[in-house]
């Protein structure tokens, strides 16, 4: 059965009849908030769901956390989670945390974070990137070696960024963790990751499952400093360390999951991989706007994140750093609500507001074009959400390309796009979708798919089913279906010419 998102007020009255069942927990640490969902292991029911809050600090290209805010936060939404759900502590029986991608945690004395951790939308170490790529003798080594250029989202080009930056924070290190890594272990005690988080540093090798001695060689970091990759992300890690246990209120025989990143998590919950759909395009509309498939091939293009899956395939990946905070932002300065928008028109908008990394402009700024006296500035909104989806778009298209796939052939354009995140509740943002990709639309009932697919990584460590098998039983990435409708190419050819213009001189 489709999983069961209860609102606050039906769980209160629900709460009457506790779940009887076994319980697991599914964490989505993402770049603004941590969700927990307590699910009924049997089902996929979501039976509680607890959130808390993350601070983002930064001006100029700086995007930073405390990561002890997670930690914080991770232990407010698990217990608001499990008190929803009505359960007692004794029927949870695993966790698993899914977190964003490449931030850059830095370990020293007592295990502590030295200082704030580096995210993934931080530019500062675009220089670092570049140079990190030259120092290989360009994209290809990179490619050949992890799947992946190094761009300044990578935690290879936040590391170097640190050591040339702050070398007295470089040098005091003792330990080097993403922010999965870092909940895991506070969790289970065990330092441990998996290939789909590992894949997103640029030091570590999928297609040999292991660091590359020679990437580390290069970057001054050693495997003493990294977590031990575990085969799977369902792999179990551990129980609860007694800290957890009492921090959280759960028995320390919750099994821990080695867990994974974000984009992994958001697979496994709509049942992408070996044990379900493969070559299924999808899009998640979030902070930043991404592409991804399950593949059993290694894609090596440039432009892509040539990322593993948690599951053994591969999951090549197209982001884009202005997603939906960018078109908000566009929202607040007009002072509009933020579905009330118009089609752009006339009027382009590339929103690059944090610099771009798909297309790669990490200096990049927001560029305005076609404005006139009668222009309606809820044109100007629609124009923003048209630039931001086109760079979507336009990286999926580079994706089904690198997959071996023709964007163009109209049985690879009438599969249906898998739309996800929060602008996929949004109307605007569904409709731009629909109207510029001129697919077919699947919109998962779901909320949680992160979380979710967090979830199904914990069952598995205590049935031994295929979390992406466990994901498709419990439905999760069922949903309604809206038929194509024409596509508006007269827009697309619009921006794209205002983008081929602007990397002439414009953007950086």
């Amino acid at each position: 059965m489709p999983p069961v998102n209860r609102s606050a007020a039906s769980a209160s009255a629900a709460r009457g009849s506790a779940a009887t069942g076994s319980i697991v927990i599914g964490v989505d640490s993402s770049t603004q908030s941590t969700k927990a969902v307590a699910v009924d292991t049997a089902t996929g029911e979501v039976l509680g769901l607890g959130r808390a809050p993350h601070t983002v600090t930064g001006t100029n290209g700086a995007r930073e956390s405390d990561p002890e805010e997670w930690w914080t936060a991770l232990v407010t939404a698990v217990r608001a989670a499990v008190r929803e759900a009505g359960a007692a502590p004794a029927q949870v029986t695993a966790i698993a945390v899914a977190g964003q991608q490449h931030g850059l945690v830095a370990l020293g004395a007592g295990h502590r974070p030295l200082r704030p951790a580096l995210l993934w939308n931080d530019t500062r170490s675009a220089p670092q990137a570049a140079a990190l790529t030259d120092a290989l003798g360009g994209p290809k080594p990179w490619l050949d070696r992890t799947g992946s250029v190094p761009v300044a989202s990578m935690t290879a080009a936040k590391w170097q960024w640190l050591r040339e930056h702050e070398p007295h924070h470089a040098e005091a290190t003792t330990a080097v963790r993403l922010p999965h890594d870092l909940l895991t272990e506070r969790l289970s005690g065990e330092a441990v990751t998996d290939p789909g988080d590992a894949s997103g540093t640029c030091w570590y090798a999928p297609a040999d499952a292991a660091y590359a001695p020679e990437l580390l060689d290069l970057l001054g970091l050693t495997p003493a400093h990294l977590p031990t990759v575990a085969p799977t992300g369902a792999t179990r890690a551990g129980t609860l360390t007694a800290a957890a246990a009492e921090a959280l209120g759960l028995p320390r025989t919750v099994a821990v999951a080695a867990g994974t990143g974000d984009n992994m998590a958001a697979a496994v919950g709509l049942g992408l991989g070996a044990a379900g759909l493969l070559d299924h395009p999808v899009v998640s509309l979030g902070t930043s706007g991404t592409v991804f498939a399950a593949t059993r091939a290694r894609p090596a293009d440039p432009a892509l994140a040539g990322f593993a899956a948690t599951d053994g395939t591969y999951l090549p990946l197209g982001c884009t750093l202005n997603c939906t905070l960018a078109v908000d932002r566009f929202a607040t300065l007009l002072g509009l609500d933020r579905e009330d928008a118009l089609p752009g028109g006339e009027t382009v908008v590339l929103p690059y507001l944090d610099g771009e990394r798909t297309p790669d402009l990490p200096a990049a700024s927001g560029l305005l074009t076609g404005l006139r006296h009668a222009t309606d500035p809820r044109a100007v909104l629609g124009a923003a959400y048209e630039g931001a989806a086109f760079t979507v778009l336009r990286a999926l298209d580079g994706l089904l390309t690198a997959c071996g796939l023709d964007p163009t052939d109209p049985s690879v354009r009438t599969r249906p796009l898998r739309l996800i995140g929060g602008g996929a509740r949004g109307r605007t943002w569904t409709d731009t979708i629909r109207r510029l990709s001129g697919r077919p639309l699947v919109l998962p009932t779901a909320t949680e798919l992160v979380a979710l697919g967090a979830a199904a990584l914990a069952a598995a460590t205590t049935t031994g089913e295929d979390p992406v098998a466990i994901a498709t039983a419990w439905g999760t990435g069922t949903g309604d279906t809206l038929d194509a409708i024409p596509r508006d190419t007269e827009t697309w050819d619009r921006i794209e010419e205002v983008l081929a213009a602007a990397r002439t001189g414009l953007l950086a």
